[in-house]
């Protein structure tokens, strides 16, 4: 399958970043849980494992919350390479809002 990497830079602490993440995520489960099921993470460390489907289709990735930049890669399913760089588009504006 296709993927995406989006990197963002931050001048937070690591532990910080990786807080701000987590709380996206926690907030993506519900915003749009009539959207995305099954939207699933795990953490090791500062390494996520996300998993979700919508729409019939499913899509995983990882987010590296690093001390400098903040990497997510996505593996997409090929129905939505067509959205690619509107999904591309969004994560990064996430990202830079979120660790200003």
């Amino acid at each position: 399958m296709p993927g995406l990497i989006v990197s963002v830079s931050h001048r937070l602490s690591q532990d910080e970043a990786l807080r701000r993440i987590k709380a996206v995520v926690a907030h993506a489960k519900v915003q749009y849980s009539d959207k995305i099921s099954d939207l699933h993470e795990s953490w090791n460390g500062y390494v996520g494992a996300v998993e979700a489907s919508g729409m019939g289709q499913k899509g995983s990735g990882t987010v590296a919350v690093n001390p400098s930049d903040v990497t997510v890669h996505i593996t997409l399913p090929f129905a939505a390479l067509l959205f690619k760089s509107r999904i591309e588009s969004a994560i990064r504006d996430t990202l830079m809002r979120i660790l200003a």
